[in-house]
């Protein structure tokens, strides 16, 4: 298993460079090549498979190969011992080209495929634990799922009028076609589904019941990625009031999930919560139109994001299965080279100057600032930021800073976890240079906004703020938690996302179960049957009865009709 594990660590890591430097030349020299293969002719009409490269899907693709190579190095320690390794790396393998499916192709059915498949795979992978909690988690995971796989279903139906689903090819000139905005709104409902956005954002969280390396994979560069990756394709065809729609949607997610992050004690939970809050983060800023800078924070996201949750679950690991970031304390100084990997992402996450979140985070504040959208939108999304820098500040305040919690009975070393180290150690060189490297890349002139004072003031008040606001909640005694009951309560209501499961999940789920018990009562069992399979089975089984009837008494009845034959003719005559 081992062997096998290194042979896909290698072969993805191989493939990760060459669409890397494939990327940079297709980047410098502005190539695109579309490659169709013909997979059926009948008539006039043909099924066509297509794959389009450019340097946005290959340097994504690049980036998706290379953190799922050390993920699934990670994986070979952190999974050992597990009777079932080897489904897991295969499933892993699956959901990787998944997400290579959707990012190669502009056929809308094609992309399909790969959304299913990252639906499917991501049941399989949250379910992999197999207990209550797991199958919870992984049927709410695939019902949201859901959501976003029927409306691009119905999107495909919608373009059936344009007379190709190749939608690349006339996504601007159709823009303005009302059946072309129906067509961005069934999409920008699944982007919102596979990207948690409110109110679908409660399958993210609950999807940390799936393995540490899983949730690296996933809040990275694949799922949660595919709905933002998907937006980027299609924005030439939405409409001003579309954007509009996505700024407020994607403002109100980042700020809800900051305010959780702060309230919540489950470090992977934390860290999930901080995805949904980077997810808004992009999606604001697509709102504004500022597509290049959504991929580049995208891109940058990925590399902090897989080491923030590399180091958790080494973490974890080591602390015997234990979340709780009450039940940490003084890691540091045990596991030193773990926790300066977890400080250098969390900084990263934080837009510390010249790590590569700085690089995307900043530049989204200022084009933020020069855009004058209102102030109300400029004062939220600023709060938010100071919300990331909080949560960021008070998990590494648990981590580091508070005293030892935890039994005494359990020995921690980065000894004990040498293959989960090398992974993070290729992670963390790229955290703290790439950005200023793909912002050398990427843009072809440097980026400089000129701003007032108070405003470029504004980005270090609210890390000031944040880094405040953090130590203050982390400090806060737990029994005065405990004792008011309105701030528990409050802080519930605030941690579930404004009660956000109950209300897009339970609170709609019961409706559509009772509906369904009672079509599989009436219907299915009922009318259905009676008329549709049971009556048949008794019909059939009557004719045959009454056919073997008269096989089995041919001559009698030959000479019954043989007589009533007779009989009438002499009635008649």
């Amino acid at each position: 298993m081992i062997l096998s594990c290194n042979i896909q660590f290698m072969v993805f890591m191989l493939f990760s460079n060459s669409l890397y430097l494939l990327s940079l030349y297709f980047l410098n020299f502005n190539v695109e090549f579309y490659f169709e293969y013909e997979i059926l002719s009948l008539n006039s009409s043909s099924i066509v498979f297509i794959f389009l490269l450019d340097w946005v899907s290959l340097i994504f693709m690049s980036f998706v190969f290379f953190i799922s190579s050390l993920v699934i190095k990670y994986s070979d320690e952190y999974m050992y011992g597990d009777k079932k390794l080897k489904r897991f790396i295969w499933l892993m393998v699956l959901f990787v080209f998944s997400m290579m499916l959707m990012i190669l192709s502009p056929n809308l059915v094609s992309i399909l495929l790969g959304w299913d498949g990252l639906s499917l795979v991501s049941f399989g992978l949250v379910n992999y634990y197999q207990n209550v909690k797991s199958y919870n988690a992984s049927m709410l995971t695939a019902l949201t799922n859901r959501i976003g796989d029927a409306a691009i279903l119905v999107a495909i139906a919608f373009l059936m009028n344009f007379s190709s689903w190749t939608f690349s090819s006339y996504l601007e000139i159709m823009k303005n076609e009302e059946l072309m905005m129906i067509v961005s709104f069934f999409i920008i409902l699944a982007s919102m589904t596979k990207s948690a956005q409110i109110p679908f954002s409660s399958w993210l969280p609950a999807a940390m019941a799936a393995p540490t390396p899983v949730s690296s994979l996933v809040h990275s560069s694949t799922l949660v990625t595919a709905g933002v990756y998907l937006l980027i394709r299609f924005s030439p065809m939405f409409s001003c009031n579309m954007y509009y729609f996505l700024l407020l949607v994607s403002l109100m997610t980042m700020y809800v999930a900051g305010i959780a992050a702060n309230l919540e004690y489950d470090l992977k939970k934390i860290i999930a919560l901080s995805t949904l809050s980077q997810l808004g983060m992009m999606i604001t800023i697509l709102g504004l139109g500022e597509i290049d800078l959504v991929f580049f924070h995208l891109l940058m996201h990925a590399f902090f994001k897989a080491l923030l949750f590399m180091c958790a679950g080494a973490i974890i690991h080591n602390l015997g299965n234990c979340q709780d970031i009450r039940c940490m304390g003084g890691v540091i100084y045990f596991m030193p080279l773990t926790c300066a990997c977890f400080n250098i992402s969390n900084f990263a996450l934080c837009g510390l100057p010249f790590l590569s979140g700085f690089y995307s985070k900043d530049l989204i504040a200022e084009f933020l600032s020069t855009d004058g959208c209102g102030f109300s939108i400029y004062l939220l999304f600023y709060i938010s930021v100071g919300l990331t820098v909080s949560y960021s500040m008070r998990v590494s305040y648990f981590l580091n800073l508070k005293e030892v919690n935890y039994f005494s009975l359990m020995y921690l070393s980065d000894n004990n976890n040498k293959i989960m180290l090398k992974g993070m150690i290729g992670l963390v060189f790229l955290v703290i240079v790439k950005g200023s490297v793909l912002m050398w890349l990427l843009f072809p002139s440097p980026l400089f906004l000129t701003l007032p004072f108070f405003m470029k003031l504004m980005t270090f008040s609210m890390i000031g703020f944040g880094v405040y606001f953090g130590y203050e909640l982390s400090c806060m005694k737990h029994t005065y938690m405990q004792k008011s009951m309105k701030f528990y309560k409050l802080s519930n209501y605030l941690v579930n996302l404004l009660n956000m499961p109950i209300l897009a999940t339970f609170g709609l789920n019961s409706y559509f179960l009772r509906l369904s018990k009672m079509y599989n009562k009436k219907f299915d069992h009922g009318w259905m049957e009676y008329y549709g399979s049971k009556n048949l089975f008794e019909l059939m089984k009557k004719f045959s009865k009454l056919f073997q009837l008269f096989l089995c008494n041919h001559l009698k009845l030959f000479f019954l009709f043989v007589f009533i034959f007779i009989l009438l003719i002499l009635l008649i005559f």
